[in-house]
C-alpha cells in the first residue's frame, strides 16, 4: 500500500534508513524530481528540486495495518503521515504512473507533465477567483488568453 508522508527538510537519507531498519529492504520510495534552469546573467544555473516539496510516496504491503503506522509514527525526520491514504490508493498510482510516463532517462519530469490542454476546462481552487471555472484559448511563452465561464 502507498502512504503519502511528509518529512523534515534534509531528512531524506534518515527517514529512507529509519524505514528500511524498521520495515526491511521491500520497501519503496517515489520522489518525483523536476530541474530547473534558470538564467542569470549570461549563465544558465541548474537546480533540482522535488515536485511534491517535503512530501514522499512510500510503498509496502504492511502500510495498510494501523499498528504500523503507530510503529513508524516516531521515526527521526518524519513529520506525520497524510491521511486517508488508504481510500486513495487509485489516484496516487494513477499519479506515479503520470509521473513516470513523463520521466526523461535521467529520471526528472519532463514539461510535457506541466502541458494545459487548450479547450479544456479548469477551475481556480485559491486565491480570489477561487471555484471560477475558464478555458484556455490559446497560449505561447509570453501570454495566456483565457475564457471565463
Amino acid at each position: 500500500m502507498w502512504a503519502v508522508i511528509k518529512i523534515e527538510k534534509g531528512k531524506l537519507a534518515t527517514i529512507k534508513n529509519e524505514f528500511f531498519s524498521k520495515l526491511g529492504n521491500d520497501v519503496k520510495f517515489y520522489i518525483p524530481k523536476i530541474k530547473l534552469n534558470k538564467l542569470c546573467k549570461t549563465k544558465v544555473l541548474t537546480k533540482e528540486s522535488y515536485l511534491l516539496g517535503d512530501y514522499l510516496l512510500c510503498f509496502h504491503k504492511d502500510l495498510s495495518k494501523n499498528s504500523v503506522i503507530a510503529y513508524l509514527k516516531y521515526c527521526k525526520g518524519l513529520k506525520y503521515f497524510l491521511g486517508n491514504f488508504q481510500s486513495s490508493q487509485n489516484e496516487i498510482e494513477r499519479f506515479i504512473s503520470k509521473c513516470q510516463e513523463n520521466e526523461d532517462k535521467d529520471g526528472y519530469i519532463k514539461q510535457t507533465f506541466f502541458n494545459l490542454k487548450n479547450n479544456y476546462k479548469f477551475e481556480f481552487i485559491s486565491g480570489p477567483f477561487t471555484n471560477l471555472i475558464f478555458s484556455i484559448l490559446y497560449e505561447n511563452k509570453f501570454h495566456v488568453e483565457a475564457l471565463m465561464g
